[in-house]
């Protein structure tokens, strides 16, 4: 069982508001190491720290930041927290390495209802994926510009739903923003 999971029981009421942000790793160099191991490129150990910054300007105050074990997702992470106003909890987990769609989808049913803003630092196609499928609708532009941009190193989205973590599934999610270092 997961750091991230709580087994406490749900409290009635109205459905809480949740925002996720889902983070992709800065640009990666290629050296001839395992894949896990990559370290970031130059690029990504610039665009990290503006990364998050632009995170700190969200307003968001995140409960909860789940990081890859990859390196370069922990590193991505190592250079973007300091950007922000308070550090998360943080759990690095394993399992968002290589992870699927439905991975992520399991992975995000775990976390606990205390956490009401959770960052999510992974890879591609997974953060792509899981922030279209959970989008069922979008702010302005920003499921354009996603669609349109791919989701590149340092990019975020920041999704918004209703209820209980248990509850995410495909297109439960409104897309607040969406940003890539390079707009």
């Amino acid at each position: 069982m997961s750091a991230a999971v709580s087994s406490g029981g749900t409290s009635p009421g109205p459905p809480e508001s949740r925002r996720i942000v889902l983070l992709r790793h800065a640009k990666a160099d290629w050296p001839q190491v395992a894949d896990h191991e990559r370290p970031l490129a130059e690029r990504g150990r610039m665009d990290a720290p503006v990364a998050g910054r632009r995170l700190a300007e969200t307003g968001i105050a995140f409960d909860l930041a789940l990081c890859s074990t990859a390196s370069r997702t922990r590193e991505t992470w190592k250079l973007a927290v300091h950007e922000l106003p308070h550090r998360p909890r943080t759990v690095y987990e394993e399992r968002l390495y290589e992870a699927s769609l439905g991975d992520l989808i399991a992975l995000l049913n775990e976390v606990s209802d205390e956490v009401n803003d959770l960052l999510v630092i992974g890879h591609n196609p997974g953060m792509h994926a899981l922030a279209d499928a959970l989008a069922g609708r979008a702010e302005g532009d920003a499921l354009a510009r996603m669609t349109r941009d791919g989701f590149p190193a340092s990019a975020f989205a920041v999704l918004s739903f209703e209820g209980s973590w248990k509850s995410v599934e495909h297109g439960v999610g409104r897309l607040l923003d969406y940003w890539t270092p390079h707009d």
